[in-house]
């Protein structure tokens, strides 16, 4: 009788073992099961990112038309055949968007503020003076940013083993979204001559870009009227700080074919404050050939951080770029009688005999002012300009900051 009851209860241990070991096996091919389609899905959403990054970024890149004076609405096109272009598991990617600025891809505005995407119609560009960076982050009529949805919908992610439970496929979709910023990495031939402009001369007190007022660039140590610009020759090496630049390598630049090679944002430039008597004369020859002193001359320059120094040094960051009006440039040599005083330029004109009385006419109709506030003097060796007031072509990459031109090349924010 015992070894019957012995005989019962190892049959009945070999048979609960049997189950406990299929039930084990039958977990394990679940669990299997399980990371096999979760690493297909992780393949299959990153082919779908890949895809809505593509037509953010496609769609960002032609947000604007090519003079910056308008916003595309061919934009939500571009975006979308980008997307469209690509293929998840060899499947199309849906993007379910079939006109306008609703759907799957939307052009609007992007806030770092608040990180989010508010989808706007609105095809007028917002003004880029006289207005802070916190003021054009909130202000959703500023359209600056393109999103786009990529989805598996039509033809589901497969399931290899899911099915087992039911599940035939997967529905899964990607967002992206990119941001066209302000001109921060300039291509070769974007700037027009070798001056850098200090950014405190085109900021007010509230780091707001202003083009209500305009200043000069004048190489000395009066703490009134320097700290505007100096002269640049581009260069961004490594070594580019030691000794700045010198009179050789700005000359070959003045009225040139401008910068070169590529200007990187926030990388150091070489740079001088000095006195360099002859790209000055060439400057000033090119400034009368160009606008017989009676037009503005609309030149682009690099914008760089002059710190608290008294006068631009031998390397300054750069941190990004405007378009200035040059309205005057005075000569080497010294002046007393205003002799030399503008007479006319552009709508304004003033005959009277009085040089001084002239020069502050003109200083009064373009409201050119010191670095501190006060009237622009006439002095020797200046350059008087006004930063502009009007939409420029986008260029270089997103990155810089707001000195009124947007970039060309946009960056994925989400």
């Amino acid at each position: 009788m015992k070894k019957f009851l012995m005989q019962s209860i190892l049959r009945n241990q070999r048979g609960a073992t049997a189950i406990l070991v299929g039930l084990c096996l039958f977990a394990l091919m679940g669990f299997g099961a399980l990371a096999v389609d979760i690493g297909h899905l992780c393949v299959a959403r990153n082919e779908l990112q890949n895809a809505a990054d593509a037509g953010a970024l496609a769609g960002a890149r032609f947000l604007y038309n090519d003079d910056g004076t308008e916003v595309n609405t061919g934009a939500n096109q571009i975006a979308y055949d980008a997307a469209t272009a690509n293929m998840s598991e060899r499947a199309p990617v849906d993007v379910n968007w079939t006109g306008g600025n609703a759907g799957d891809a939307q052009r609007g505005h992007w806030s770092f503020a608040t990180r989010t995407f508010t989808p706007n119609d609105s095809l007028l560009p917002v003004d880029l003076w006289n207005v802070s960076t916190a003021e054009l982050d909130a202000d959703i009529n500023f359209i600056n940013a393109v999103r786009v949805t990529a989805r598996r919908q039509t033809m589901p992610i497969a399931s290899f083993f899911a099915g087992i439970f039911g599940h035939v496929g997967f529905q899964r979709a990607a967002d992206a979204t990119a941001y066209i910023g302000f001109a921060g990495t300039l291509p070769a031939y974007q700037v027009d001559q070798p001056i850098a402009i200090c950014e405190d001369s085109i900021l007010d007190d509230n780091d707001t870009y202003t083009c209500n007022v305009g200043r000069m660039i004048n190489s000395g140590q009066d703490n009134a009227t320097n700290e505007t610009g100096g002269w640049t020759s581009f260069n961004q090496d490594d070594d580019a700080c030691n000794g700045g630049t010198n009179a050789q390598e700005v000359r070959s630049l003045v009225c040139a074919e401008g910068n070169p090679a590529t200007i990187l944002l926030g990388k150091d430039m070489a740079t001088s404050g000095g006195d360099i008597q002859s790209a000055f004369n060439d400057l000033i020859q090119c400034w009368a050939d160009n606008t017989t002193k009676e037009r503005l001359w609309p030149l682009v320059l690099p914008v760089v951080d002059c710190g608290d120094q008294n006068n631009v040094g031998t390397c300054q960051v750069v941190k990004g770029a405007v378009e200035v009006n040059i309205v005057w440039i005075t000569g080497a040599g010294e002046d007393p009688g205003y002799n030399d005083a503008p007479t006319k330029m552009e709508l304004w004109s003033n005959s009277d005999p009085d040089g001084a009385v002239r020069w502050d006419s003109f200083v009064g109709y373009f409201s050119l002012e010191n670095a501190d506030g006060t009237s622009a003097p006439y002095a020797k060796k200046s350059i008087y300009f006004l930063p502009s007031c009007t939409h420029h072509p986008p260029m270089g990459t997103s990155g810089g900051e707001n000195f009124g031109i947007l970039a060309t090349i946009p960056v994925l924010v989400q």
